[in-house]
């Protein structure tokens, strides 16, 4: 116990600290709206602590106070999420509790403030609130802790669900498993730190505001959907680190930053833009530890870096474009129109 007492006081040191970096970091030219007149009302729950303690000897009794509790997740975490169905929930729950009650036992040190992060969602749906009045938020945040291969967030019908065992942080024993590394390599567990959690959040709102549609298209219109999509999170969670946003390293994220122009003259000379190939494109646009061509340094997705820059580029040469009207600009129009060229 005095070890996960450790590993407790060491998690919110590392967050606080990420925060620390996250508002250092922070490019100081950003701009972004005052929103604290936004009221946001977001009721917070913790279904694990309430679903680790059910009394399996009398399960039907117990899940179906838990159905009254948290109506609606309920169902979500036992089908969708535990994977379970109500023929093999008698057998299932059990062995899930017995098999992750460590890992309930190490979140609840990890987590016993949750404040931090939670401040963070709640400024970023303010943030949203403002750009997109009309969007139905999550009216609350429910925490969970489900099976190694399942979500981190999920936007459930009345909030948005946050799987703590994918926040751990990355030097979790959880994730050196040979199971969890054949989901999660190195390269991805890394960011299952608690910082990213708002991160998760909010662009789990972004996918659910815009959509993936760019698969099939030429590269170049893949990388400004992509950017489209980063620009978005930026303007939710404008106080937060550019590499918490890319998910890059500090390291990659400086080297985009300090070889952006060689990196699209790479895709200039090599004629790459207009590429529609999955096997060439999926090189610059799917996570990976780095990018092979532009070498160790770089980030894997490198090209979401460039459609970000494409994208700045377009709303800069357009003040007055709103983000609903940037959702809507046709990719290639926003790209012809942007006129990217890093110095």
């Amino acid at each position: 116990m005095a070890f996960l007492c450790v590993i407790s006081h060491m998690q919110r040191l590392i967050y606080l600290l990420s925060l620390l970096f996250i508002f250092t970091a922070c490019n100081q030219n950003k701009q972004h709206p005052n929103v604290s007149s936004i009221s946001i009302v977001v009721a917070e729950q913790r279904y694990e602590q309430d679903f680790f303690k059910v009394d399996t000897l009398q399960l039907k009794t117990e899940l179906h106070q838990l159905d009254q509790r948290y109506k609606g997740f309920n169902s979500d975490f036992l089908y969708n999420i535990l994977g379970t169905t109500p023929e093999a929930a008698q057998k299932d729950i059990p062995a899930f509790i017995n098999s992750y009650r460590s890992i309930y036992q190490d979140a609840n040190l990890i987590f016993k403030n949750t404040r931090p992060w939670v401040d963070d969602i709640k400024k970023g749906f303010q943030y949203v609130k403002y750009y997109f009045p009309a969007y139905e938020l999550p009216k609350k945040i429910t925490t969970f802790i489900g099976p190694i291969n399942s979500f981190g967030t999920i936007i459930t019908t009345d909030g948005i669900a946050i799987g703590l065992q994918l926040f751990l942080g990355k030097n979790h024993p959880l994730y050196a498993s040979e199971q969890s590394q054949s989901f999660y390599p190195a390269y991805v567990s890394r960011r299952f730190e608690p910082a990213y959690i708002p991160v998760a959040a909010l662009r789990s709102i972004v996918e659910d505001l815009y959509p993936e549609s760019a698969l099939g298209k030429p590269l170049v219109e893949q990388m400004v959907e992509s950017g489209k999509r980063l620009y978005l999170l930026d303007h939710f969670l404008p106080m937060l680190a550019d590499s918490l946003i890319t998910g890059y390293t500090d390291e990659q994220f400086r080297t985009c930053v300090n070889n952006e122009k060689n990196i699209w003259s790479f895709f200039i000379q090599n004629d790459l833009l207009y590429k529609t190939d999955p096997q060439v494109t999926r090189d610059f646009m799917n996570d990976g530890p780095s990018t092979q061509v532009f070498g160790s340094k770089s980030p894997g997705n490198i090209g979401q870096f460039v459609g970000w820059q494409i994208v700045k580029k377009w709303m800069n040469k357009h003040p007055k474009m709103g983000l609903q009207q940037l959702l809507q600009k046709n990719p290639a129009q926003l790209f012809e129109e942007a006129k990217y060229k890093p110095a």
